[in-house]
């Protein structure tokens, strides 16, 4: 299971067809699982190339503690790279909310920005490596896109995008720290049950959006401002939640078995493109309860 938010084909930190949080964990009663058992042991100059962690007896699914080295992908790099992403989302948004006024223009140029971002992330998650250049542009027009939304909600519903910050702050926290404490293991079966029911989520919002299209679904169908789209937006956010576990498990593992650094840039695209997802459906659910005030 390779994904790990909403573009499903992102490809995290493994360079095959697994998914390295579940694939790359050494075998119990610790034998060397050699080449096949480390992502990067292909990787010209990787020192992992056999499992360093063979003779510590780590259970599968649990990634041990990297010993210090250099060249390698750590927590400060992925620290970085997401401000660096997250920072030019907000800037671009910033910008957008003072500079566009709500309009049908500014509605337009939102589609837009909101289409050539879309289209740069799919070219990211089919790319082999990292480009940063790409990844911040996609979060410069994401920041525009996500700019004139927010305006617009907040002229209907003043407050709303400084609540779905906070929401969103929130979410992300709470996930974290569930994470952190254990509560939630990231196995393969984990991932394939939340990964089923997050493509089953999708393709039933593209039936939605194609009968609202088609006036045969008024007011939204699923997505309405109603009880009905509140309860959709509920499960969005929990999907965005989930998608955060497997972010922080590919992030775990890659750090633990050796990604080169440059891997950082996928954890900081994976989790804007999160976070941006959980954002977007908490600003739905915040106009949702808040009615027509």
């Amino acid at each position: 299971m390779r994904s790990s938010n909403p573009v499903f084909s992102r490809r995290g930190f493994s360079r095959d067809n697994g998914y390295a949080g579940f694939n790359t964990a050494p075998q119990a009663g610790g034998a060397a699982v050699g080449t096949q058992g480390n992502p990067y042991a292909q990787q010209g100059g990787n020192p992992y190339a056999t499992n360093p962690y063979a003779q510590q007896g780590v259970q599968h699914g649990t990634p041990p503690q990297a010993p210090a080295r250099t060249g390698g992908m750590t927590m400060d790099d992925v620290v970085m790279r997401s401000a660096m992403t997250l920072g030019t989302v907000v800037v671009g948004a910033v910008l957008a909310w003072a500079l566009l006024p709500v309009s049908p223009t500014s509605y337009g140029l939102a589609i837009g920005a909101a289409l050539i971002a879309f289209v740069l992330a799919m070219v990211q998650s089919f790319k082999r490596k990292a480009s940063p250049a790409l990844i911040l542009t996609y979060a410069a027009f994401e920041g525009v896109f996500l700019g004139v939304l927010s305006e617009m909600f907040n002229s209907q519903w003043e407050g709303a995008p400084f609540q779905a910050v906070l929401g969103t702050m929130a979410v992300s926290g709470a996930t974290l720290l569930v994470y952190k404490a254990g509560w939630i293991r990231v196995t393969a079966r984990y991932a394939r049950i939340g990964m089923t029911i997050a493509i089953a989520f999708i393709l039933v919002m593209a039936v939605n959006l194609l009968l609202v299209v088609f006036g045969l679904a008024p007011d939204g169908g699923l997505r309405s401002m109603g009880p009905i789209g509140a309860i959709v937006g509920i499960l969005a956010i929990l999907l965005g939640a989930f998608f955060l576990t497997l972010d922080f498990k590919q992030i775990q593992d890659g750090i633990a078995y050796g990604a080169p650094r440059e891997e950082a840039w996928l954890a900081a695209f994976g989790l804007t493109m999160t976070l941006v997802w959980i954002y977007i459906e908490m600003l739905r659910l915040v106009a949702i309860f808040s009615g027509d005030d």
